[in-house]
């Protein structure tokens, strides 16, 4: 059993002011692990008033140390990657394998924006008048609020971390009530590495309580959210009315078009890796199987034959392929899914049921002959099932594949590189895969289009949205 989670203020552990606490759940088991403590409205104004405060001594680290600081970090997490992984298949589910890569890639994205701190420069421009000049400056936007969900729940929230923190902001995040554990790791190595003790907060409770106090206080600047399209919807409407600037990563729904020069079989073993990494709880992950009709039977036949020999169990077990599921709630909405399709017609090739009786497990699945109207076509899934849809007319295939809300990831299999250019120029999607899995590395930036997000995370560009401009103008 873990040790209870406490909130994390000025740099302190402690309970919440109203003594109440949720308790976190070992996905694979079912079992109560530890308790995660609750901040109450008085807990959050204090942390609000802390922030503020630790962010002016933050703030006035030149950005040379801060960028030394957060690469510190990133070797801090590095150096207990171990046991950081471990609390993160516990409360989260995912094989042990998958939260090492996790965590490597949250100290890379420490470490990034350590790197891009350094390059915080103003600019000057010559004015119109003789002797005259005008100065760009970059200022910390202010305190940033960041909500981070349950699913990559280091690496989600470490994109925020090093973005506002190398800018020079404060932060208070909210991780999900049901992995408190890997951001408190990770702050803790940012506390550890230097970074001033009220620049940050870790805090815990009622997702609207907290959202709502967050978004309404004065101090706060700037909102940043990763999690669904409804949500971030009600987000977004929020700070709008007080005209606060977001940066949002919501929702996926991610094509991935099979083109029939493709080796099926090849193709089938990529994917079968991309669709159940996580249990299929991602959003970059291919959600729509698009497979071109002649090549339709051979990677149909070769996915089931993989998705049915993936072993799952407990994440901790070192023969562990896919772990469960990350709560009850997504166990039942899988289930809900997968009967909708098969009421209307879909036909279960393996899957399609819970495993066991113990946790959150539910089998890898795939489907056929899904009905257009199907749920699972028009919702993002989240899970480990896989339709697969047979398409001969291109453009029809295109208007299916761009035809929802979600702009986030798409994926393309193909050995023609003029195919390839023109199915990635057609895509309506901030994010394409071209014959491989998409991974969020810091190098790069990374957003969705259209419903499915607001502004990217990453690359060169990683701490723009926690920076603002000064306009002076020298006669």
């Amino acid at each position: 059993m873990m040790t209870d989670f406490k909130l994390l203020i000025d740099g302190k552990d402690r309970d919440g002011s109203a003594g109440k606490s949720d308790a976190v759940i070992n996905p694979a088991t079912g079992e109560t692990v530890c308790r995660v403590a609750y901040a109450s409205e008085a807990d959050l104004e204090e942390t609000v008033a802390i922030a503020v405060r630790g962010m002016r001594d933050w703030q006035a680290v030149v950005p040379w140390e801060r960028g030394r600081i957060l690469k510190r970090a990133a070797e801090i997490l590095r150096r207990d990657g171990e046991a950081a992984a471990l609390t993160m298949t516990i409360e989260q589910g995912k094989p042990l394998a998958e939260a090492r890569i996790e965590v490597e890639r949250s100290a890379d994205f420490l470490e990034w924006g350590g790197e891009q701190a350094r390059r915080i420069a103003d600019r000057v421009l010559a004015g119109r008048t003789p002797g005259s000049r005008i100065e760009v400056q970059s200022y910390p936007i202010g305190v940033v609020a960041a909500f981070t969900p349950w699913n990559f729940p280091m690496a989600l929230a470490a994109k925020k971390f090093a973005g506002a923190l190398g800018a020079g902001c404060g932060i208070i995040c909210k991780p999900s009530q049901e992995t408190p554990g890997s951001v408190l790791v990770m702050a803790k190595a940012l506390l550890e590495a230097g970074v001033t003790p009220g620049a940050l907060a870790v805090i815990f409770g009622d997702a609207g309580q907290i959202s709502d106090y967050l978004i309404a206080a004065p101090e706060i600047a700037k909102i940043t959210f990763t999690g669904s399209i409804p949500i971030g919807k009600r987000l977004a409407a929020a700070a709008a009315s007080r005209i606060k600037p977001v940066t949002m990563e919501l929702g996926g729904h991610a094509p991935v078009i099979v083109c029939a020069d493709a080796d099926p079989e090849w193709a089938a073993e990529m994917l079968v890796r991309a669709k159940f990494m996580n249990a299929g709880q991602i959003c970059l992950c291919p959600t729509r199987f698009f497979v071109e009709e002649p090549v339709r039977e051979r990677f149909t036949a070769r996915f089931v034959e993989l998705a049915s020999s993936l072993r799952l169990g407990d994440g901790t077990h070192s023969e562990t392929q896919m772990g469960p599921l990350a709560n009850a709630r997504r166990l039942e909405a899988i289930s809900g899914l997968v009967e909708n399709a098969r009421m209307g017609g879909a036909k279960i090739l393996t899957g399609g049921k819970r495993h066991g009786d113990r946790g959150f497990f539910y089998e890898p699945t795939v489907l056929v002959d899904v009905p257009d109207d199907a749920a699972i076509l028009h919702e993002e899934p989240f899970g480990p099932v896989a339709p697969i849809l047979p398409f001969t007319d291109e453009a029809d295939m295109l208007a299916r594949a761009n035809g929802l809300e979600f702009g986030l990831a798409s994926y393309i299999v193909t050995k023609d590189v003029h195919r390839e250019r023109r199915l990635t120029a057609a895509l309506e999607y901030g994010v394409v895969g071209v014959n491989g899995m998409v991974m969020h590395y810091p190098e790069a930036p990374l957003g969705g289009w259209k419903e499915s997000g607001i502004d990217t995370e990453g690359g060169i560009e990683i701490l723009d949205p926690y920076l603002r401009t000064k306009h002076v103008s020298i006669a």
